[in-house]
């Protein structure tokens, strides 16, 4: 269950907060953020060319949108870049002490964004739907470390991480809308929240998400050196070892979705880092990853 598969380093880098790997499908390049650097990096795989953008503001996420550019989860809302790089906030709301964490964009292209205290207060963080428009639909309100995001390949599951609690936890979404517990009233019906798997005391503790053409969910784990992978019955049946304690998140790209890229940090780790913490690495053709949608905003 255990292995160690080939390991190849896309970018060496040092991010403080390397996070929230994405595959950009109409520019064949992956994007990834340093959250505490206040930078957007993009690497293209087949030419090995590198951007780096920065944000005014720290940035939990960059996703690609459909019209060209990103929309990104800064520490006061969410922010939009156009193909031509300018800015302008699409919704901004200031908490004090708070900032953008991890997001996704659903099946249906909207952009669920997480929130917590940079005290990591218990019960300080937000997981919210923002549609096309800018418009919020607070869907959870009380979380401590919102982080990932992802949905089963049919769009009918949710999958989600609150980082403290140690689980994955998992949601149905029907279509409609107005049901009790489900979130706004012009998108699918998200609701029956409970647990997919807990992960063990002592193995580290569950960070981002991605969700294979199989149905099964892929984990990093943060201060557990592995990233996990998880039958849709909540099976563990892979288990990858890293060389850094602190993978972030994980996300299948290249142009055939098959190479799982990695992000990682060095923060906290001080003097102790290993050299490759805060790279994006890659597993090439460990399994066969789903076609992301952008953001429709």
């Amino acid at each position: 269950m255990s292995t160690r598969p080939s390991l190849d380093i896309a970018v060496r880098a040092a991010a403080v907060l390397g996070e929230g790997p994405t595959w950009d499908a109409a520019a064949r390049r992956l994007i990834w953020v340093d959250i505490l650097s206040s930078r957007v990096h993009t690497y293209d795989p087949a030419t090995g060319r590198r951007t780096t953008l920065a944000t005014e503001q720290h940035v939990g996420a960059a996703k690609p949108r459909a019209g060209g550019g990103l929309v990104v989860n800064l520490r006061d809302g969410i922010g939009v870049y156009g193909a031509d790089g300018g800015f302008a906030w699409l919704l901004r709301e200031a908490v004090p002490g708070r900032r953008g964490n991890d997001a996704a964009v659903a099946p249906d292209g909207s952009l669920w964004a997480g929130t917590m205290r940079y005290d990591e207060a218990t019960g300080g963080g937000t997981l919210s739907r923002v549609g096309a428009d800018g418009s919020r639909t607070e869907f959870l309100p009380e979380v401590t470390v919102s982080n990932g995001i992802g949905w089963s390949p049919d769009g009918r599951l949710m999958y989600y991480i609150d980082t403290p609690t140690r689980r994955i936890d998992v949601f149905d979404v029907a279509d409609g809308a107005g049901a009790a517990g489900a979130v706004g009233t012009d998108g699918p019906v998200v609701s029956g929240r409970r647990p997919f798997v807990e992960v063990e005391a002592g193995a580290g503790f569950p960070d981002g998400l991605c969700v294979d053409a199989d149905g099964a969910v892929w984990v990093a784990l943060w201060d557990g050196a592995a990233i996990r992978r998880y039958a849709p019955d909540g099976t563990l049946d892979r288990v990858v070892e890293l060389p850094f304690p602190r993978p972030t998140a994980c996300a299948f790209g290249g142009t055939d979705l098959r190479d799982l890229y990695l992000t990682s940090a060095r923060v906290g780790l001080g003097a102790a880092a290993p050299p490759l913490a805060g790279s994006l690495l890659v597993i090439p053709g460990v399994g066969q990853g789903l076609a992301q949608p952008a953001f429709a905003g």
